[in-house]
């Protein structure tokens, strides 16, 4: 199986990789089709290779989408999707579903919706706690043995769940939340990667737009944009927050950066094989982030990073108890459960 650092190489792929979810999901309102066909084609133009999506995302729209604007590019770039949590049109609502029957049907599916014949990257999106892991993970194992899928993936889940998933396979990478301002990685998971050279795979690395400074006022979100949900966006925690990014960013200034570059090259200190997934609509952010990969930080600037956005300063869990059930990863203050048997 093909790591996914040897894929990056191939494609000559920059660390930074795109998130695509915000074109389609999770954000507000989609952008209209010609504007997030634009926005991937300049992604692609300017230098990224890695593009990642999801059954979820846009109810299979974002992965058509990304079909679309990429078609006779899909040599050139490392392509991750993932599975396991999908919209139940007849429900009206998410379904986390980690069946080996589902997941062999979501796979065939996203590579019709993808225009391809393989995946570079195969993410189980969610671990469905219904299902033993080693159960879903054998039946991506499957895919990969039948060519369907490079390279296993999993999503959101905690040291002692990859551990066991990679006695039935070898995962490529593991793919959580990690931003200086979202440290969970760093309990366990991150020791736990390297073990086994998996690689970490940040989403959400300008955390969610707060380092960026892009969230000044919750209040002014649209509707369905999911930050709303999120305690630390609340009118309580928020303010609190925002403290902490005044430092920040007068950081960033002295430094010749802008927030989120400083926010992304914090996270690239951190190891060659943390890989970010920024994701953006705009196309002048998008040059912005990947722009941040040229940007090294020396380790006193880390050090004052470190200490300037600590677990405890944050206010504000990062998942609502209803997100939070979903994922199996650590949370600071829990006792260490080692792993299960």
């Amino acid at each position: 199986m093909m790591t996914l650092f040897a894929r990056l190489k191939e494609v000559a792929s920059p660390i930074i990789g795109l998130g695509c979810m915000n074109l389609s999901h999770g954000y507000g309102s989609p952008l209209p089709e010609s504007e997030a066909l634009h926005a991937l084609e300049a992604a692609f133009d300017m230098g990224y290779r890695h593009f990642d999506t999801a059954t979820l995302y846009g109810a299979t729209a974002n992965e058509r989408l990304v079909g679309k604007a990429l078609a006779g590019r899909r040599g050139d770039i490392l392509l991750a999707s993932k599975c396991g949590m999908a919209m139940d049109p007849e429900l009206g609502r998410k379904v986390i579903d980690g069946r080996p029957e589902t997941l062999r049907r979501q796979c065939e599916a996203s590579l019709a919706r993808l225009g391809t014949d393989h995946l570079d990257l195969y993410y189980l999106h969610r671990w469905d706690k219904g299902v033993p892991i080693e159960e879903s993970v054998g039946a991506l194992g499957r895919l990969a043995e039948e060519g369907k899928v490079r390279a296993i993936g999993l999503s959101e889940v905690s040291a002692a769940t990859l551990r066991r998933a990679r006695a039935e396979h070898p995962i490529a990478a593991v793919q959580s939340e990690y931003s200086l301002w979202t440290r969970n990685p760093e309990i366990g998971l991150i020791e736990a990667c390297r073990e086994a050279g998996t690689a970490l795979v940040a989403f959400s690395p300008l955390g969610r737009g707060f380092l960026a400074g892009a969230v000044s006022d919750p209040g002014r979100l649209e509707e369905s944009d999911m930050r709303r949900g999120m305690p630390r966006f609340s009118a309580e925690n928020h303010p609190r927050n925002l403290r902490l990014l005044a430092e920040f960013t007068a950081l960033a200034e002295e430094l010749g950066m802008t927030p989120g570059q400083l926010a992304l090259a914090w996270l690239q200190a951190q190891g060659d094989d943390i890989l970010p997934i920024p994701g953006s609509r705009n196309i002048d952010h998008m040059r912005e982030n990947l722009a941040a990969q040229r940007l090294p930080l020396s380790p006193e600037t880390v050090d004052r990073l470190n200490a300037m956005m600590t677990p405890d300063q944050v206010a504000g869990a990062r998942y609502g108890e209803a997100q939070q059930a979903e994922v199996d990863t650590e949370e600071f203050g829990e006792p260490d459960t080692g792993t299960p048997a």
